[in-house]
């Protein structure tokens, strides 16, 4: 259970900060704002249900595929790290352009359907940086055999919570809006890509430190 407990306060701060569901959820509504409450509803689960399958095939494939092309967890971490940081910057100096390009793009002539996965559940929800943090997290999973049962059931219950947390907050969508206001918008997003940056940064330092350490240690 203290393996579970461990991986899950690991895993659910860092996937909530890049996802952030809260200022989601105002791309959500610019997008859905002429639909039936009905059919946003059905909208929010089907983005809630992508996001989830993303970010566990990411957690348990995403390893796997790298090893089949070559690439080692270190790469990924500064790749990662660099992505998931260039995205925070552009959040915190830049939040209204941001939110408001993806809107743009999001309110393109299509059906709800193929709204749902894209571009609402990829990249909006679980882009590259949710995708990249979660197999970095997959790939650090414990070599010790009695272990992977708790970390597994604690990364699996962190993207549960996530997932629900999408869902909630989709469908509420309107009411966040009216909650918040613009302003009180533009704070909690900047100060989620405040924390997102510094994830990762630490991401692509721990990257570059798995790089150098068998450098340092042929010295």
């Amino acid at each position: 259970m203290e393996e579970a407990i461990s991986a899950f306060l690991l895993a659910f701060p860092a996937l909530f900060s890049i996802v952030n569901p809260i200022s989601g959820a105002f791309i959500f509504w610019g997008v859905t704002t002429d639909l039936p409450a009905r059919e946003r509803d059905v909208l929010a689960r089907r983005v809630a249900i992508y996001s989830f399958l993303v970010m566990m095939v990411a957690l348990w494939a995403g390893s796997f595929v790298m090893a089949f092309f070559g690439i080692t967890l270190a790469a990924l971490r500064v790749a990662g790290g660099v992505v998931v940081a260039l995205n925070a910057w552009d959040l915190l100096s830049a939040p209204e352009n941001r939110e408001r390009r993806k809107q743009e793009q999001a309110t393109l002539d299509r059906s709800s359907d193929e709204v749902a996965f894209f571009p609402l559940t990829m990249p909006f929800t679980t882009g590259p940086g949710t995708i990249a943090v979660a197999i970095a997290l997959g790939a650090g999973r414990s070599r010790v055999p009695h272990e992977l049962g708790g970390f597994f059931l604690g990364m699996s219950a962190a993207i549960v919570a996530l997932a629900v947390m999408i869902w909630v907050t989709y469908r509420s969508a309107d009411r966040i809006v009216r909650l918040l206001g613009p302003k009180g918008s533009r704070v909690v997003t900047r100060l989620a890509a405040f924390l997102l940056l510094c994830i990762g940064v630490q991401i692509a330092i721990t990257g570059v430190e798995d790089v150098l350490k068998p450098l340092l240690a042929a010295h």
